[in-house]
This record gives structure tokens, sequence and C-alpha cells, in this order.
């Protein structure tokens, strides 16, 4: 009866609906037991009475309104159907969330659509992750059953199940990603990525398009992965079920064959594929029946390729797989073959012999033509031991040529999968354990339902069954563990239906049995299914059609079945012949033969029985049904030894459109799929289970006496015995406290009516305390306004007694004057009061009519629709009745015609009416002989005639010719003709000259026209001229910010690639130590630790350093820096001269300036020399000035190139440009030229000053740039030494020693001798000490990759050697007059260098991010930094079964420890003086880390998404500011990429109410992108009775101003956390060095170094 109480006004309640099923409404008045009817009142505004015959006819109640959007359906207050349903209605629909947990299932909805929460990103959020804190997602079942698996080393199976296009395929391919890449592959055969490529081979061979679906899989399959003890896969394994093998030979409307066909038949034109003799689908028979032969937006020949190379990922050889393509092929043709009946009542049947698909099909597969086409006629009979050859009739010839290419299809599906398992198989020892995922059918049925259907029902009963007993295991569980005294949960048990087929003298077993007779039927079946579970013993799940005597039903326990008998033993039977397949084992295909003589050692549910002419005693073993039961049985005990985790697929709707919500379609898989099943076993026991801690501070206000935490139990004890009068209704635990349904809801309602009173005491003792305060005032007041008028008074009476008239004189002015303004206040006030009282009622009148009109228009709106969509209901229906009626005539007229055809009398009037034709054709064709005759006659006489006539003529003609030539001439007559034509010639002049005369005019015409023309053109050349300098112009100045862009880029792209190329490095000797170990192990050997540089050659060769494939020099993060030219190498300046060169140097000298002093009259070898250094540095500078020449020249050509594209587009030259472009040439020609003398003159001054006086010395100079004796102040370490130098300074160093040191010592140290050997003239020693140094540091950054100190020296150290080398390179030399440049060449190892300072930052990243990596989440988003904030989330929400929840050992993780770590890494890069903008890159980087990472958990984590943990995270974000600043590493970009993440903050913290507040956050939020937005409003949740949910209004007001919002913000929800920001290291040229500068101390052992 507490229950009861709850029916009150205002309460919500759902009612059915024909279309919606569930609607809401509220209640209008109060229930009372014995009302007749409620009240209701729709959400349309409609009342309704519900009528209430008793109390158990009550609608089911609704949630509060703070239960919406669950994202688990246990945790709601009400559980029944509505509630479900309306619950993932609001996710799917509002929240846009397809994921919804019900307990231990997860409800996945097909959202047909892509969505972008199946990235890298995602994946790496729900790594390690707690199932019970994440939002609901397919990788979360996935991470639950891995970390089971791993925790309690037991084996797990994901069941993935639903109907066709619900989106089982995608769930499990997205499931066994995340293995994949969670569990990678601790082998290079890499297991994961085989395992992902068995998908598009299986959906090739296995799929197809159905009415449901465009890629359904017409298959189950189990695929279990195998895992070893490290948790990475190291094998896996497929198992099918009940292969669909009917769809090879026949289709439905609508529907497709197995993708490969067509895919096959799309590639036909590929030079391989023409050997298969294919043609398009429509010509073979079996891909041409369901009419669909293509579905959209999807490219046959692409999956094809892609299947081909998911083949040779696994293993399989190209010739194996054309083997596997003409056997597809040949199944094709097998359908094309022509079987003709024949014989006198068609009992016979045969093939030509020139059947062009059987001659294909025979050479495709290599088997004898004639056999073949004499076995599909025929067959062969045992009878009394003797062998009789039967013929078949057309019909039977037939079947047995579809069962031929089913058995086919499925001896080729059962061999891809053994050898798929055989490439999936573990090479490197037994899996420890497997998770297995079982992508199955589920429950289905068609308005004609057969044997696949039958079976396919019959294993969803089998895994329904394990379902609801592993439910309610996992419910007694929790009751045991909690010690309750609880009685049975009745659920419904599906054994009688299971018992029904598989029972003894069940389905199965009577089908088997009728298989065995050898007159079986599917009629005697069926009539022996009513003789045993009606007639004899009625079953309540077995019924029989009242219409039908060929078909019965079966109660399955998610709706009521039809089966339709025909072609059920045929199916079970599944039979072809022996000969045929006889013949197709003597195939000379070595696969075909593989396939068939396999037959009998394999086993396998898609393969059929043989039938031979001896009936085997055996075959019922053979039937498919019987297989298909055993294989359902070892699975179910696969599955019963596993622990199973559930996904539900959904189809929200049948026209797979996206985000459409169908409550029907949906309702009927959510009570197919055992959803609600889950449900209601849930609300049976105690669905609402709290801990006694959370019971006490959610309901402490009904608590009566002292309260304490401590006594927590105690207190709940007491007070549910008052709260709830029936103990039936709650019940308690060792831990919790458990309740049964609607009893949540009802402590919420006495908790709300508690805090309603206490409110109401509240307010009255404050009121109360109010008046009793204003009365105490007000009687103060008039207290003291009394005793101040009192002595007014007395002391106004004693004036009046002295000075009688004057007080009367100024009582009266007085009273005048304050009656007076009194007057006026009074007056003004009132008018004042008026104004705003008239002011106020006129806009109220006004907002209640345009509220008025509003309602109006609304009302008329709604209504005139309402009206049009019952017209239009109406209309259709109709029509539809129309169309029903005429096709019924039709089809009965099509029937009349149809009889009237086959009727004898028929045919007898047609033959009749033929014979007529016949008789009149034959007189018709005897006259027309007869007239044909008379014509020849008559032509040959008019022929003689004819001939006679002509000879007349021709004599006749014979005698004019004879006069002519005897009469005289007549000249008269020809004069006339001679004139005749003459006139005749000019009248034909005289119109030719008029033609040409218009012809003239027409072309003068013309050519005024084309004169305009020329002139329009050249004004729009000159516009155009303009416009495309002005385009030319804006083109550059894009392609230059592209070109820094792309630079960017390349920078980033060149980095990942070093960093790629540092890991690979990195494995190769880790490989290359482990062979030495084996090595060492095998022999015994012992190696001086002296030799500890022996791993790492001490070769001048830079090749093994850096990676010279991957580092273009324009992508270094250092300045640009180029090396000599080939010309400066190749001179030998340590040559001597023969020549005497001293005119030419005089000449130079005089030119130059250079006063003669006694030097010049040095030695000609020494002048010589300097002769020959001084054309050394001519060739240097010449070689520099051409290759910048021939630069300027390729830009000349490019911006040439660019102008003539430009004009081609215009179609007009621009000659104006040119002239400029060729004067811009000029121009640069004259400054080169008087940069090269400038440069000449500068550079010979300096050097001629340099080298002359040194000529003296009694050592030749070898180097036109160096200064022997001048430079001073260096390091000389002898060849014998270098070794020990390395060793003592850079391999051996220890770490308290190294960061003692100065920053840069080594780095100085070892400049200074590679400095020292360059100008000895050793430029191999300098190159050898200087690659020895960078080899030696590499190796100590590997030994030391877990050190941040040691890490931070040598990146200081590589910098500084890099800068140095750089500084005195020949290129930087020139330009920097205190610097004497290298002769070596070294541009190499600077880029070695660089490739090695980049490894040192990375690396040391990489420490501090390993460090960071487990404690960002914890510290930034769960510690409690504020006290006293945390509150208990309300709503109890229970938690998974198996999903335990994380303990961490030791400190609990706090912002302080995440400042410590930032803290450690800018101590060791302040000790080591790195340079600010570098550590300001570092730290960017870090903080983009702790950004990314909080800010994605925080996107998927529901509990995080409320008020005050937004107050720590924001206070927690600030102390990470703080330090930032403190430090002053704010400039770089670090406090900007927090950014993100404080906007998450302040959106959770502001107001999400009014449209103010959506216009305020949409201002705010700029860093935020729209989903991120929507996903934090969504996953809102308040924490406390003074926080209330985001309303969806709201969220809709929200997204509808984002949609205007242009932010070029990439679509998905998370942040990329692995996102890498490219690192530019700042050139700072060092102070000259010297070896004074440097305090070298003792401990370092490099004595033996000497000052040179």
């Amino acid at each position: 009866m507490a229950t009861l109480k709850l029916y009150s006004k205002g309460a919500s309640v759902w009612i059915p609906d024909p279309d919606d099923i569930w609607v809401s409404a509220q209640l209008l008045q109060d229930y009372s037991p014995g009302d007749e009817r409620l009240l209701l009142q729709l959400s349309d505004g409609k009342e309704l009475c519900y009528p209430v015959v008793s109390p158990a006819d009550l609608p089911p109640l609704g949630n509060p309104d703070i239960s919406e959007g669950e994202n688990d359906l246990t945790a709601l207050s009400f559980l029944h159907e509505p509630a479900i349903l309306h619950n993932l209605r609001v996710r799917f629909l509002d929240y846009c969330s397809i994921y919804t947990y019900c307990g231990i299932v997860l409800v996945a909805i097909n959202p047909y659509d892509q969505l972008p929460i199946y990235g890298e990103e995602v994946i790496d959020a729900y790594s390690g992750q707690d199932m019970a804190d994440m939002e609901p997602h397919i990788f979360s079942v996935a991470e639950e059953a891995y970390r089971t698996m791993t925790r309690e080393e037991k084996n797990q199976s994901i069941i993935i199940s639903g109907e066709s296009g619900s989106g089982k395929t995608v769930s499990a391919k997205f499931t066994m990603r995340y293995f994949a890449v969670v569990g990678g592959a601790a082998q290079q055969t890499s297991v994961e990525e085989k395992v992902l490529a068995s998908n598009p081979i299986m959906e090739s061979i296995g799929n197809a398009k159905t009415t449901r679906n465009d890629n359904s899989s017409r298959f189950g399959k189990y695929i279990e992965i195998g895992f070893g003890r490290n948790g990475d896969i190291i094998g896996a394994n497929m198992r099918t079920y009940l292969l669909e093998k009917s769809r090879v030979v026949f289709q439905a409307s609508a529907e497709r064959n197995y993708h490969i066909f067509y895919q096959l038949c799309a590639s036909r034109e590929l030079p391989e594929m023409r050997s298969l003799k294919l043609e398009a689908p429509e010509r073979f028979r079996y891909t041409k029946q369901g009419g669909e032969t293509h579905i959209p937006c999807t490219d046959d020949l692409l999956d094809l390729e892609r299947t081909r190379n998911s083949f040779t990922i696994l293993g399989v050889q190209p010739d194996q797989q054309m083997e596997l393509f003409r056997i597809l092929a040949a199944v094709l043709h097998l359908g094309n073959v022509h079987i003709q009946a024949s014989g006198r009542s068609s009992d016979r049947s045969f093939i030509d012999a020139d059947d062009r698909s059987l001659a294909v099909f025979s050479k495709l597969l290599v088997v004898e033509g004639p056999q073949m086409a004499h076995w599909l006629c025929h067959r062969r009979l045992a009878v009394g031991g003797e062998t009789l050859v039967k013929p078949m009739s057309g019909q039977q010839a037939l079947e047995a040529r579809d069962a031929l290419a089913k058995h086919i299809y499925g001896q080729l599906f059962t061999w891809t999968v053994q050898r798929l398992n055989s490439a999936l198989r573990s090479h490197s020892g037994r899996a420890k354990s497997f998770i297995g995922v079982l992508d199955i059918y589920g429950f289905e049925t068609f308005d004609r339902n057969s044997f696949e259907q039958f079976c396919i029902n019959y294993a969803n009963e089998k895994l329904q069954q394990q379902f609801n007993r592993h439910v309610f295991h996992l419910e007694q569980e929790e009751y045991v563990r909690e010690e309750l005294s609880w009685s049975r949960i009745e659920f419904s048990d599906n054994q009688l239906c299971i018992n029904l087929i598989e029972g003894q003298l069940g389905l199965l077993d009577l089908l088997d049995e009728e298989c065995r007779m050898p007159k079986g039927s599917d009629e005697s079946w069926v009539r022996k299914l009513y003789d045993q579970h009606l007639t004899s013993s009625p079953h309540p799940h077995f019924l029989k059609p009242r219409m039908s005597n060929s078909a019965f039903i079966i109660l399955h326990f998610a709706d009521t079945v039809q089966y339709e008998c025909d072609g059920f033993l045929d199916k079970n039977r599944d039979t072809v012949f022996e000969e045929l397949v006889n013949i197709l084992k003597a195939s000379q295909s070595e696969l075909v033969a593989e396939l068939f003589q396999q037959q009998g050692n394999v086993s396998s549910v898609a393969n059929g029985s043989v039938r031979s002419g001896k009936r085997a005693h055996r075959e019922h073993r053979l039937t498919v049904g019987f297989q298909f039961r055993q294989s359902l049985q070892m699975l179910m005990d696969t599955l019963n030894s596993t622990t199973p985790h559930y996904v539900r697929c959904i189809k929200p709707n049948d026209l797979k459109e996206p985000f459409l919500f169908d409550p029907k379609r949906t309702v009927q898989q959510l009570r197919a799929c055992g959803v609600l099943e889950t449900i209601r076993i849930s609300a049976a026991g105690y669905p609402s289970r709290w801990t006694y801690e959370e019971f006490f501070s959610r309901y402490r206000v009904l608590l009566r006496g002292p309260q304490h935490q401590e006594q927590a139990q105690t207190l709940c004890w007491q007070a549910l015995h008052q709260l709830i009068p029936d103990p039936d209704q709650y019940c308690f635990g060792k831990t919790k406290v458990f309740f049964r349904a609607g009893q949540v809801a009802l402590l919420e309602r006495l908790r709300a009516e508690r805090l309603r009173v206490a409110a109401v005491i509240i307010q009255s003792c404050v009121r109360g305390w109010l008046a009793r305060l204003s009365y105490t005032r007000t009687l103060w007041a008039a207290i003291t306004i009394q005793r101040y008028c009192r002595g007014g008074l007395a002391r106004r009476l004693a004036l009046i007694l002295r000075y009688t008239k004057a007080a009367l004189v100024i009582q009266k002015t007085y009273r005048m004057l304050v009656n007076r303004q009194l007057f006026l206040m009074v007056r003004q006030a009132t008018i004042t009061i008026q104004a705003f009282i008239r002011g106020t009622l006129s806009r109220r009148r006004y907002r209640l009519l345009v509220a008025e009109r509003a309602a109006v228009l609304l009302q008329a709106r709604v209504r005139g629709w309402l009206v049009r969509k019952k017209y239009l209901r109406i209309h259709e229906a109709v029509v539809f009745m129309q169309c029903c009626v005429r096709r019924r005539a039709a089809r009965r007229e099509l029937l009349k015609l149809k009889t009237e055809a086959r009727s004898v009398e028929r045919y007898r009037e047609l033959n009749k009416g033929m014979e007529v034709k016949l008789m009149q054709l034959q007189l018709r064709a005897d006259q027309e002989a007869r007239e044909s005759a008379t014509l020849r006659d008559t032509l040959h006489a008019e022929r003689e005639a004819t001939a006679v006539e002509l000879e007349a003529l021709r004599a006749t003609i014979r005698k004019l010719e004879i006069q002519k030539e005897k009469s005289p001439p007549s000249c008269p007559i020809i004069n006339e003709k001679e004139e005749e034509e003459r006139r005749r010639a000019e009248e034909r002049a005289t119109q030719e000259i008029l033609k040409l005369t218009e012809e003239v005019e027409a072309l003068q015409r013309e050519k005024d026209i084309f004169n305009k023309e020329r002139e329009d053109l050249a004004a729009r050349l000159l516009e155009e001229e303009k416009a495309q300098e002005e385009r030319v112009q804006q083109a550059v100045s894009r392609a230059s910010a592209s070109v820094r862009a792309e630079l960017d880029e390349e920078r980033r792209k060149y980095q990942g690639l070093l960093r790629e190329f540092n890991r690979l490095e990195q494995r190769y000797d880790n490989l290359r130590e482990m062979s030495l170990l084996t090595e060492y192990t095998k022999g015994h050997k012992r190696t001086d630790s002296t030799q500890s540089l022996s791993l790492e050659p001490l070769s001048p060769s830079p090749t093994p350093l850096t990676p010279q494939s991957l580092s273009p020099l324009s992508l270094s993060p250092f300045p640009p820096v180029f090396p000599s030219p080939d010309e400066v190498r190749r001179v030998s300046v340590t040559s001597p001269c023969t020549e005497r060169r001293e005119t030419p140097l005089d000449q130079l000298m005089e030119r130059m300036d250079v006063a003669k002093d006694p030097a010049v009259k040095m030695r000609a070898e020494d002048l010589a020399h300097a002769y020959d250094a001084v054309r050394v540095a001519n060739k240097f500078l010449e070689s520099q000035l051409r290759s910048q020449r021939c630069q300027w020249e390729e830009e000349l050509e490019a911006l040439r190139c660019q102008l003539s594209q430009a004009s081609a587009a215009s179609s007009f030259s621009a000659p104006q440009l040119q002239e400029q472009l060729e004067a811009r040439g000029e121009e640069c020609v004259r400054l080169k030229r008087e940069l090269k003398e400038l440069r000449n003159t500068v550079t010979l001054r300096r050097f001629l000053a340099q080298v002359l006086p040194s000529a003296l010395s009694t050592e030749g100079s070898f180097s036109s740039q160096q200064k022997p004796v001048t430079v001073t102040g260096l390091l000389e370490c002898r060849k014998r030494d270098e070794s020990k130098l390395i060793k003592n300074l850079i391999t051996d160093i220890r770490v308290d020693s190294a960061l003692s040191l100065s920053p840069g010592l080594p780095a100085s140290v070892l400049f200074l001798c590679v400095r020292q050997a360059d100008c000895s003239g050793d430029q191999t020693r300098a190159r050898s000490l200087c690659s020895a140094a960078v080899t030696a540091m590499k190796a100590a950054l590997k030994k030391h990759n877990t050190d941040i100190d040691m890490t931070a020296m040598w990146l200081k150290n590589s910098c500084l050697l890099h800068d140095l080398l750089t500084q005195h390179s020949p290129k930087q030399a020139l330009d920097w007059d205190e610097v004497t440049p290298l002769t070596s060449d070294l541009s190499d190892l600077i880029s070695s260098l660089s490739d090695l300072c980049i490894q040192a930052y990375q690396q040391l990243l990489s420490i501090t991010e390993t460090r960071l990596q487990n404690i960002i989440v914890p510290a930034l988003l769960e510690s409690e930094t504020i006290p006293g904030l945390s509150t208990v989330k309300l709503g109890g929400s229970r938690k998974r079964a198996g999903s335990d929840p994380r303990t961490v050992g030791g400190e609990a993780p706090s912002m302080a420890l995440v400042l410590r770590e930032l803290g450690a890494l800018h101590t060791a890069l302040s000790r080591q003086a790195v340079p600010p903008t570098l550590m300001e890159q570092a730290f960017h980087q870090l903080t983009y880390l702790i950004a990314a990472s909080a800010l994605n958990n925080l996107l998927l984590r529901k509990d995080m998404c409320c008020w005050n943990r937004g107050m720590q995270i924001r206070y927690n974000v600030s102390l990470l500011e703080e330090w930032l600043r403190g430090r002053g590493l704010q400039s770089g970009g670090a406090v900007a990429t927090l950014e993100p993440l404080i906007q998450a903050v302040q959106l959770l913290q502001a107001g999400k109410k009014t449209e103010k507040d959506a216009q305020a956050l949409f201002r705010s939020c700029t860093a935020l992108s729209s989903q991120q937005i929507v996903k934090i409003l969504t996953l809102y949740t308040p924490h406390s009775d003074l926080d209330e949910r985001v309303t969806l209004n709201f969220i809709r007001t929200v997204q509808g101003l984002l949609k205007g919002r242009s932010d070029g913000q990439p679509p998905q929800l998370l942040v990329d956390v692995r996102k890498v920001f490219p690192v530019t290291f700042p050139y700072t040229p060092p102070p000259v060095l010297r070896v004074d500068q440097l305090l070298i101390p003792d401990s370092l052992k490099i004595a033996f170094v000497r000052r040179a």
C-alpha cells in the first residue's frame, strides 16, 4: 500500500498507446483505493479517464526527472518497460548516446551514421579505466573483459547478438580492434593485424545483402583471441555455425548472394581474372534472382582488393587465391548449366554436349565434363546387391545441380575458416587465457519461416537460457555475499521450449527419424509432430495453425513463430550424390581435390552428407540439425566455462535512417534479446541498493535521535521500520540496504515532505524573529520620539510664555510652510504612484493580449496540422485499399486467363483458325504463281518489240548523218547561236559582279566589327593585367604563408620519423646485445671493462649515427648551415707549389692597398703558400657566389613559369611584367657583382693580414682561413688518449660528478680538442674525435634513458657542441670577424648533432610523460584539494558485476605530486642553463598532455560533470597556472594549452537555465568544440538538491547557437593526446671559447689533456 500513496496529484504515469507503445500522462487528482478511474492529462494537454478495475490495473509510475538519461537502466527507481523505452529514447535522440548499460548488458543502438567515438584517443581514454567510472561504450565492455582476464586469470566471452542490421558485426570488429591495440603482439608476426585481417575475408564469403541489412552475416562465428602471460595477443581461433548455403542458389527479392560473387564479377576486366570467363552479375542465375546486383555507396572492386590483401596478410599465396577464385567462378557457371527435360512424361533429363557453362565449369575445376553432365542427370541405386543407374527428371536434376553448388561452397567456406585458423594459430606456445567474441544471429521471424529460422531461434533459446541463469546467478551471489535472508527469485525458464526442440521425441529427433525413412516427406513429419505434441502428450509451447496442415507454431521466449515445413527434410539432409563428389575428388586441381578428399575427416556445420547408392547405417549423424545441435552444445559448454559479457544490438528503425527511433521495433527487440527479462529479474528481487554510508548521507533528515556516521547501520535499522511498514519491501545486508522497486521513490517523497515541513518551521521561526525585532525597534523609536517631543514641547511652552506674540507669529508661519510642503509632497507622490500603476496595468494587458494571440495562432496551426495528418492517413488507407482490390481482381483475371489458356477447347479453336489460314495462303500462292507466268510471257514479247524498234531508229540515225555530211553549212544560224551565248555570258558576269560587291560590303562591316572588338579587348587586357598583378601578389603572399605552414608540418613529421628511427635503432641494439649475450654464454669469454666502447664504432663516418635518408637539411630545428663546396674539399692546400707567383701577389697587394713591410722579402716558398691560400679563398668565394647565382636563376625561372602560367590563363601576354622582371634581374646582377667585389676585398684584407706575418715559421700553412700561431687557448689530446678522453668525459662519468660540473663543460672540452686537431692539420683525427664524441653521447643517452638529470645534461652538451661547430663552420665564420673557421668539413656531424639534440629532447619529455601518465587524472580530476566539497552522488546506481574499483597503493596522487614532477624537470633544465625558449617548448608539450588527458577523461565520466567537482578541478588547474607563471613559462603557450580544460570547468560552474546563460556559454567557450560543449551539458549530473539537471531545451538552444559558429575545429569529440609539437632549437652564437675560461675538476681524470 505504500506504493499507492505515490499515485497523487501531479505524479507522472505511463499509459499504453497504439502508435508510441507508451505515452506519458500526469495525474490531475489523487487516487484512493476503490476508485474506478483516473483523471489524466496527456503531454499534449488532452484530458483522459483511465479505467482502473483493481489496484493491479494502475498504470506504471514514471521516474523522477533526476533519473532521466541514466546510463544504467537498473539504477532507475521504477523498473518497467515504459521507463526503459523512454530512457533509451532520451539517450539516443536527445543525448546522441548509442550505448546504455542494463545491469550486465550493454545495449547498443545502431545510429546508421559514422560517429567519431572509435578513434585511438578513445581507446587510450578507456584503457585501464574502471567500467563504472566511464560512459557506456563497447570499449568499456572490452576493457572489462580484458582486465577481468588478466586479474582473475579466467577466460572471458563477449556475446554480441541482435537482429540483422543492428550492428553486431561492427561491434565485434571494434571489440577485436580494441584487443589488437591494447594487447599488441609480442612477436613480430603481427598477430593482431592478422586477427583484424580476417574480418574482410569472412565478410566477403559469409555476408550478403538482405532486406534488413546491406552487410548481413549469414553465419554465426565465435572467435577466441588467445593472450600470453603478459596480456599480449599470441593467437586466435574461429568457429562458425550454420552457414546459410541455400542463399548460394536462391535469393529473395531485393537481396543478393554472398559478396564474393559480385566482387569477382566486378573485377572481370582485370588481366588475371579474364581466365575465369566471368560476365556481369545479371548474366548469372545465382546472382540475379534478387534483382539487386549493386549496393549503394559500395565498390565491389575495391572490396575484392581489400579481401586479397587480407589473404596475403594471412599467408595465402596469390596462386592459391586464384585457385579459390576459380572455384567460386565455377559455382556461378554451374548455375547457368541448362538442363532439359526429355521423355514422354518428362521423367528424364539431359545436358547438351556443347553447353558453354558446363565446359567452363569443367575447365575451371579441371574435371571431366561428360561425366559431370551424365551424373547431373542420373543417379545410382543399389537394389538387392545390384547397382542400377536411374535417370532423373528435370526438376530432380536441377535440385542435384543446386545441391552440388551448395556443397562446393560449403566445403570452400570450411576450408577458408581452417586456413584462417592455421594462420592465426599461436606459434609461441599455448595461450594462457582467451577472450571469445560471439557474433551470432539474433531471434528472427519473417512472413515465411523455414529451417534456417528454426535453427537460429533454437540457438537463441539456448543463449537466452544461459543468459537468464547467469543473471540469476549474479543476483544470487550478491545476496549471498551480503548474507540476506531472501526467497528464490522466479524467472521464466525456457527449458520446456528447449526440450520440445532437442528433447526425446522432440522436433529434431522426429526430423532425423523422418530423414532416415526411405519415403520420408515434410507432410508425414508434420503429421508426426501433430500426433506427438498435440494428441498424445500436448505440449504448452506447440500449436497447430488453424488454416494450414503443413505448418506448426512454437511459442518462443521472444515471440510466437509459425514455421512452414516445406524443405525441412531436404535442408536437414543437405545431401549431394556420391558420384558427383567422386568426380570432384578426381580433379587435377590441388585445392579442389583437397576440399573433397578431407571431407570424410572434417566435420563441420557447413558441410552436408553425401548420398551414395547404399544408405549408411548412421546417416542421421550427418544431418545438419544433428551437427548444429552438437556444435551448439559445445558452444554452450565453452560459454559456461567463461565469464560472459553481453552486448545487445538494437535496430532503431527499418528505414536505415540515422537517429530515427521507432518504439514498436525497439520494444520488439528488447523483448527478444532479453533486456526486459534482465529488468524483470532485477525488479523481482531488490533492484535498489545503497551502502549504509550513502543511505545515512542521503536520508539522515528522516532519522531521529543523535546522528553519527559511525552508527549509520544502527540508525538505518531503526528508521526503516518506521518509514516503510512492510518489512518485505527492504532487507539489510552486511554493507548495504536493499529495497524493492519503487521504495526509493517513496523515500524520496518522504524526504521531500520532511524537508518541506522543516522549511516551513524555519520560515515561521525566522519570520517571528524578524517581527519581534521590528516591533522592538519600532517601540524604541516611538519612546525616543516621545521623549524628544515632550522636551521640545516643554521648551516651546517656555518660549511661548516668554515671547507670546513672537511665538504666535512664528507658529503661524511655520505651520503654513509645513502644511504646504506636506501637501506638495503628497501630491507629487500620488501622481508618481498613479503613473507607475497605470503603466504596469497597461503592460500587463499588452502581455496578456500577446500571449492570447500566440496561443490562438499555435492552436490554429496544430489543429490544421492534425486535420491534414488525418486526411493524409485516410487518403493513404483508401489508396492502399484500392490497390488491394485491384490487385485481387487482376489476380482473378490472370487465373481465369491461365485456366482458359490451358483448356483443350482453346487449343482446338486456335488450331481450327490456323487450318483456315493455311488453306487461304495456299490458294493465294497458286494465284500468284499463275500471274507470275503471265507476266514473264508479256515481258518476253515486249523485249522483242523493243529490239526491233531500236534497230529501226539506228538505221534512221545513220541516214540523217549521211544527209548532214552532204548538205552545205548554214552561217546565219551559227551567228544567231553565238549571239545568244554571248548575251547569256554577259548576264552571268553581271550577276557575279553584284555578288562580289555584296561580299565586299559584308567584309567591310565585319572589319569594322573586328576593329571595335580589338579596341574592347585592348581595354579589357589592361584591366586583366592589373587584376593579374593583384592576383600574383596575393598568390605570392598565400604561397609564403602555406610554405611556412608546410615547413612546420614537415619539421614535425621529420622529428616523428627521427623518433621512430631511434626506436628502431634501440631495438637493433637490443637484438645485437642479445646475440652477443648468446655468444658470451656459449663461449664463456670475458671482456675487459675498458672496452666498453667497442660496441659503438669510433669511425669518422657519420652514417651509423644519423638517418641521412630521413634528415633533409631544411627540416633541421637549427638555423641552416651550408657545407663547404666540393671544389674546396678537393683542393690540397698543403701541397707545395713550384711556380713563383710574386708578381701577381705584388699586384694584388698594391690593388688592395696592403702596406709593404720587411715581411714582403720572405722566402719564395712561403709567398707561394700564401698566394695558394688566396687562390683557394677566391675559388671558395666564387663557388659560393656561383651557388647563389644558381639559386637566383632558379628563382627567376620559377617566377617566369608563374608569369607564363598567369599569361596562359588570361590568353594574353604581359610585356610590362616581363620588362619589370628583366629590370629587377639586371638590378640583382649588379648588386651581386658589387657584393662579390666587397666580399673579395674584405676577405682578402683580413686573410693577408693573418697569413703573411705567419709565413716566417718553419711549418707551412695548410689552410687559407686559419691562424696556427695566434689561435691559442686550445686543448691538445694525443691520438692514443682519445678513447680514454671519451670514456672519462662521457661514457663512464658518474651521475654525481656529472651534475656537479658547470653547464656544457664536456662539450667545451671536446670542442677545444677538435679545434686543436683541426689547427694542427690532421683533419682525419678531428673528424674521428668529433664522430666518437657524438657516438658516445648517443650511447650515454641510451644508458640514462630514465634519468632526467643526465638527459638534461646531455641535451645541453649536444646543443652547445652543435652551436660551437656551427659558429666555426666556414659559412658562419665569414660573417664573424673574431672567429677563425675550421678547415674540416663537419657539416654531416653538425646534422648528426641536430638529430641528437632532438633525440635528447624527446627522451626528456618521454621520461616526464611516463611519470605523469598515471597521475594526471587522479591528481587533476579526482583529488580533493579543497576539503568539504565532496558529496555523495544523488541516486543509488549499482556497480557492475566484476567491476572492482582500482586501489592505488602508496601516496595518493595529488597536484603536489604533479607539480613535483614538473619541478624536477624545471630544476634539471635550469641547472644546465638550457635556453628559456627551449624550456618553454618543453612545458608547452607537457601542459598540452595534462590538459588533453584530463579533458578526455572529463568528457567520458559522468561523475566528474558536476558543480563541486568543477570547483575542485578549477582550483587544481589554478595551482598549475600559478606554478607556470611563477617560473616565467607562460609566454611559450604553456598556459594557453590549459584553456580548453579551464573553459570546460567554467561550463560546469556556469548557469545553465536561461537563454542568456546559453549566449554567455557560447561567447565564453571558444576553445571547446561543439561536440564537447554538448557532451558536457549532457553528462552534467547534480550531486545535491540545490542543483538541477540541464534541460533538453537548454541543450537544444546551445546547439542552435553553435551551428552558426565556423571555428574550423575537427569533428572528433576527444583531443588527440599523442599530438607532438615540433621543436625548434634557438641558435645563439656562444662567446669565443678559451681554455682559461673553463674550470676542469680533477674528478674527471683528464690530466693527460694539455693546453696548446
